[in-house]
């Protein structure tokens, strides 16, 4: 089954929790806090392969989880830092935050990869806290949080040409007589309904891969019929194959087919307008299709149409070479990226909080201040002493009076809930 689209829940793995431990060897009085580090979490990789062609794995396994980092240990061992888990996807995976919409990777070239859930690190030993002033911390950090996120997987075919055209139109009947794809065939709309590829071979033994795009009608570009699941496909090819009912079996009018389909590729997407483009009309073994093809090619001003019939072969040997010869003319789009190019990385400057009251209670969050809470053992004392500090640093204090806070107000950071007072 071709599955194109998906959601999935990605979480990178919490860091190991920093261990609090102290040196107790018979001759080394005073041994001081030996507590390690704890290991970072796995992160969660999409790697595009050149051997997946559909997102079928993802349709009954939506949750990926990484590993979680080996906590630390007494003697200053460090937690070892976990693996990260690796998630195959078909080349031409689009990866996007469900949420915002956002494009993390467009992970394009067989072998690209994007980091899209990033594993927490981990929590430090009480080691770490020794001062001058505080010689033996009895407190350890907890791991980070590893990220969470919900994302939406769109596959957008990789091929070198597409074939559009109404239902109906003859093309799956046409990649059957170039290719060894073998499309369901009937005589009746919409037959496709997922795109279907086939590698050409031209009579110089030359190949291409050419894409079946499932039948197109007006008011695609808006989502009408399946028009933006189908619509995608098209974006990465290179040339564009109109391919038109010259027998109007249909009872279309070939010269309005032509128009139509233009007009919804544009409103698409501007750029598919001005890709290279050759136009066929079909059904040539049919008697009427004679003077509908003369019309269509009057009404573009001479410009060549191919007139041919899939049916019977009738001139399909010089359409093959006409879009090899495109093909090769335009050996790339804007569009198509390999490498690190095309995958994303953003780096925000974000607040380190934000208040916001809810039915008289002070709700603060903020990545920040929300990992901080995670990371703080909230059953030691001077692990909450230390929470204390940082949040004064980071201002919040007189953030919550600006917004009024008194005395016995309650205050809220994701799980943690106390009751404010100066």
């Amino acid at each position: 089954m071709f599955i194109d689209h998906a959601r999935v829940f990605v979480k990178g793995g919490d860091g190991g929790n920093g261990v609090v431990a102290f040196r107790r060897e018979k001759y080394v009085p005073l041994g001081g806090p030996s507590g390690g580090d704890g290991g970072r979490g796995g992160n969660v990789v999409f790697i595009a392969d050149e051997g997946m062609s559909t997102l079928m794995d993802f349709r009954y396994n939506r949750h990926f989880k990484a590993a979680r980092g080996v906590h630390g240990q007494g003697k200053n061992m460090h937690g070892a830092g976990a693996q990260n888990l690796v998630v195959r996807v078909p080349a031409g995976t689009v990866i996007k935050d469900d949420e915002s919409g956002e494009v993390i990777a467009d992970l394009v070239s067989p072998g690209q990869e994007a980091v899209v859930a990033r594993g927490g690190r981990g929590g430090k030993g009480n080691a770490r806290f020794a001062t001058s002033l505080n010689k033996a911390p009895s407190f350890a950090e907890n791991g980070e949080p590893g990220e969470e996120r919900w994302i939406r997987l769109e596959l957008k075919l990789l091929a070198d040409a597409g074939l559009v055209g109404f239902p109906n139109a003859g093309k799956s009947t046409l990649i059957s007589r170039i290719s060894a794809a073998r499309p369901k065939i009937a005589d009746y709309p919409f037959t496709t309904l997922v795109p279907n590829l086939g590698v050409v071979e031209t009579r110089q033994h030359d190949s291409f891969v050419v894409a079946d795009i499932p039948g197109l009608i007006e008011g695609a570009h808006e989502g009408a019929g399946l028009g933006h699941d189908f619509l995608r496909h098209i974006e990465r090819t290179r040339v564009i194959i109109f391919v038109l009912d010259a027998a109007q079996t249909d009872e279309r009018d070939i010269v309005e087919d032509y128009r139509i389909l233009r007009r919804e590729l544009e409103l698409h997407n501007p750029d598919l307008a001005r890709r290279p483009y050759v136009v066929v009309a079909n059904k040539m073994d049919v008697p009427e299709a004679s003077d509908n093809a003369l019309r269509l090619e009057e009404s573009l001003q001479g410009e060549k149409i191919f007139r041919i019939s899939a049916v019977t072969g009738e001139g399909v040997n010089d359409l093959v070479d006409k879009i090899y010869q495109l093909l090769q003319e335009h050996n790339q789009i804007e569009e198509i990226h390999t490498g690190e190019e095309r995958v994303i990385r953003r780096f925000e400057e974000e607040a380190p909080f934000e208040i916001n009251i809810v039915d008289g209670v002070f709700e603060v969050s903020g990545n920040r201040i929300e990992k901080l809470v995670a990371m703080t053992n909230l059953d030691n004392e001077d692990a909450l002493l230390r929470f204390q500090r940082t949040i004064n640093h980071m201002g919040l204090e007189n953030a919550l009076r600006a917004r009024g806070i008194k005395p016995g107000d309650t205050v809220r950071i994701r799980d943690l809930e106390f009751d404010y007072s100066e």
